[in-house]
């Protein structure tokens, strides 16, 4: 009988120093390791960790006239640890948010305003595609390339989840023209020519 009870005992226990933290702060004065930042002292945490009133228009005056402002763990020290996070992604007309991928997370976007293309390449190269208007939800799943352009005649507004604090990206056409990858690397692993590739390497600020 005692031992029923022992187990018992120490599994509440357990149970109870599982639940005792309920939160994660991130202390951004240190460093920022795989599980994410380290946690703030209870006592210096207060009411404004949880709160973000940053999701203000960004300014959409750029190559590809987007502005994505993201609410991850760098900006609301809160979602550290929680495993999620918010942007909101602005499109002026003709904006574009080139192929990119989050390796560390999925994806939800939710569009406010306007018209969006959006889709997704899985990776069986099948290509899931749709014209997403105010209202509609789509999914990327994590990893995989995905885009969205603005389909519409007036500038366009989404919010976009992300089921990690730090999602990461990695933007394709940054990735391969928008550093110093010699040219003809990328000529013999995309088949474009070398004006074409010199082209975009312009572009996009890539050298060698």
């Amino acid at each position: 009988m005692i031992l029923p009870i022992f187990f018992m005992l120490s599994f509440l226990l357990s149970s109870s120093s599982c639940n005792a933290l309920d939160f994660c702060v991130a202390d951004l004065k240190t460093p920022q390791g795989l599980a994410g930042y380290s946690c703030k002292k209870l006592e210096l945490v207060t009411v404004d960790d949880f709160v973000f009133s940053g999701l203000h228009a960004g300014n959409t005056s750029n190559l590809i006239k987007a502005a994505v402002t993201p609410a991850f763990t760098a900006q609301f020290p809160g979602v550290n640890g929680l495993g999620i996070s918010i942007a909101r992604l602005d499109l002026a007309v003709g904006g574009v948010v080139p192929m990119h991928t989050h390796p560390g997370s999925s994806v939800i976007i939710v569009v406010i305003q306007g018209i969006i293309d959006a889709g997704f390449v899985s990776s069986a190269n099948k290509v899931y595609f749709k014209t997403l208007k105010t209202g509609d939800i789509m999914i990327f799943p994590q990893g995989l390339l995905h885009f969205q352009i603005n389909a519409g005649t007036t500038p366009a507004l989404a919010y976009v989840s992300f089921s990690s604090p730090s999602p990461g990206v990695q933007i394709l056409d940054f990735a391969l023209f928008g550093n110093d990858l010699p040219s003809n690397i990328i000529e013999e692993t995309t088949f474009l020519d070398d004006a074409q590739v010199k082209k975009l390497k312009g572009v996009l600020g890539g050298t060698g």
